[in-house]
């Protein structure tokens, strides 16, 4: 996520560092309470998540969902909903819940038999016919509805367009739209059924999956993702757009879907695409999906958002002319790197995010640099006279404050974005140019279409560098000051403001 508008600017034998060991030893004990939790009576549960407690839920593991969603052409109505998800059990279990509220619920069946149901807090709680135990299987079907208003309130979901919806469910919002386990620790493939009307078009995740037209006129169009997901990256698009096709490196469909009007307007932008991906790839290596392109909404977001293989952006971002050039480039790049950090590589718990956005702002200044001129000491000394204010403000890069109280994307502070990058000029200046970019083509490799933690990140980058970098690490990602820069010992950091 991006908010907008924005100013345009082998392993060691230990780590001794107290913070980063803790961050070992969260990171086991997180997928250790996934495993090992199992529900109490009609509670609304969670896996631990620092930053967000009461979401996801222990005692099973998603392998795919296949949600279909019915539109009937007016984006203020809810569309009726079917959520069909395929679990693995992890723990016994008398009860299940699912993250979901807002919409209204019409029946549950797990394993093909009727569950009672009820809603708690934001959760849904299933009870099966007979508790469920470790290595069993579960389909758990729920027919409901999924109504865009009463998400407005709650900080995305659905969000309605000029002519009709888009999803943005970063960072805690798919529950307000599908069922589900809405936590980036579970990934899942995707499969979406979506029906509309003639005359919309209907783009999701993925690549094509069929499409049937029925006798009312309405279409049904069908996307199945290739690779897992996490539940904050599922996109649907459903309104008067035109799907651009093209093609990027190495034969990979690019398709770009932007309302029909602006299909000419926006074409000096889409171009783009194919050159970005192929220049993302001389850095890190071969894109992780099936598919990438561009989602342009006829909507005041606040954000640009990196759903897997279909990038959200607000229109606004294009079309206004006080935004330069090279400015937008580097956000398009901000986005699709995304889909190697944060999206192929996603974190286990949402105090990793630095690990998305700090390379995301990486590479869009690293772009911004090589391609326009922009140098990237500039930005990164700028940064570094503004990171202890940001700490005091958002907590350090890698132990962020908690959002504002109703104010989920609070969390997405200056600290996470160009504090985060700061971090990783620091570790290019200390480890050098040739083992770093080593460590970023070695990270997505190991942990592709998986979770990994900063204490992953620390280890491995240990291990490249030959020696224990612990302390370096603890300095730059738990510190309350801002470490000195290696290389630059005249740069400082101004006193935070009001101080």
């Amino acid at each position: 996520m991006l908010l907008t508008p924005r100013t345009p600017a082998a392993r060691p034998k230990f780590l001794r560092t107290p913070r980063i060991a803790a961050a070992l030893i969260a990171a086991t004990a997180s997928a250790a309470l996934v495993a090992a939790s199992a529900p109490s009576p009609a509670a609304p549960l969670g896996i631990g998540d620092p930053l967000f407690p009461h979401l996801g839920n222990p005692g099973y593991d998603v392998d795919a969902y296949d949600i279909a969603f019915t539109y009937r052409g007016d984006n203020r109505k809810p569309l009726d909903a079917v959520t069909r998800i395929d679990a693995r059990v992890t723990a016994p279990l008398e009860r299940v819940n699912l993250d979901f509220t807002h919409s209204k619920v019409r029946s549950v069946e797990v394993n093909g038999e009727a569950a009672r149901f009820e809603s708690t807090g934001e959760d849904l709680v299933l009870t099966p016919t007979a508790p469920v135990t470790p290595g069993e299987r579960l389909r758990i079907t729920v027919r409901h509805t999924s109504d865009p208003v009463s998400t407005k309130s709650a900080q995305s979901g659905w969000v309605r367009t000029g002519d009709g919806l888009v999803m943005a469910n970063q960072a805690d919002a798919a529950h307000l739209v599908f069922p589900c386990n809405d936590h980036p620790a579970d990934k899942a493939t995707f499969t979406f059924r979506v029906t509309a009307p003639k005359g919309l078009t209907a783009v999701a995740n993925g690549l094509p999956a069929g499409n049937l037209r029925r006798a009312d006129g309405s279409t049904t169009w069908a996307y199945r993702t290739h690779h897992p997901m996490a539940t904050e990256l599922a996109q649907v698009s459903i309104g008067r757009s035109t799907v651009v096709h093209r093609e990027g490196p190495h034969g990979l469909p690019v398709r770009d879907v932007v309302p029909s009007k602006d299909r000419e307007l926006l074409e000096r932008w889409l171009k783009k695409t194919p050159g970005q991906i192929d220049w993302m790839e001389k850095k890190v290596g071969r894109y992780p999906f099936e598919t990438y392109g561009v989602l342009v909404a006829d909507a005041r977001t606040g954000f640009e958002l990196e759903t897997q293989t279909l990038s959200l952006f607000e229109r606004e971002i294009f079309t206004r002319s006080e935004y330069p050039e090279w400015y937008v480039d580097a956000i398009m790049v901000h986005e699709l790197a995304h889909q190697w950090f944060g999206d192929s590589v996603t974190p286990r718990t949402w105090s990793d995010v630095w690990l998305n956005e700090g390379h995301a702002t990486w590479y869009e200044a690293l772009y911004a640099e090589e391609k326009s001129k922009r140098p990237l000491k500039d930005r990164m000394k700028a940064a570094y006279s503004r990171s202890d204010g940001w700490r005091a403000a958002g907590g350090p890069p890698a132990k962020p404050k908690a959002p504002a109280p109703g104010q989920k994307i609070s969390l997405f502070r200056p600290v996470v974005y160009d504090g985060s990058a700061l971090v990783l000029y620091a570790l290019r200046q200390e480890i050098g140019r040739e083992a770093f970019e080593h460590l970023e083509r070695q990270w997505v490799r190991i942990h592709r279409d998986a979770n990994a933690t900063t204490g992953d990140f620390v280890r491995l980058a240990s291990g490249i560098a030959g020696r224990d970098l612990g302390g370096f690490f603890d300095a730059w990602l738990y510190g309350e000051k801002t470490p000195p820069m290696p290389g630059h010992p005249d740069w400082r950091t101004a006193a935070p403001e009001g101080k």
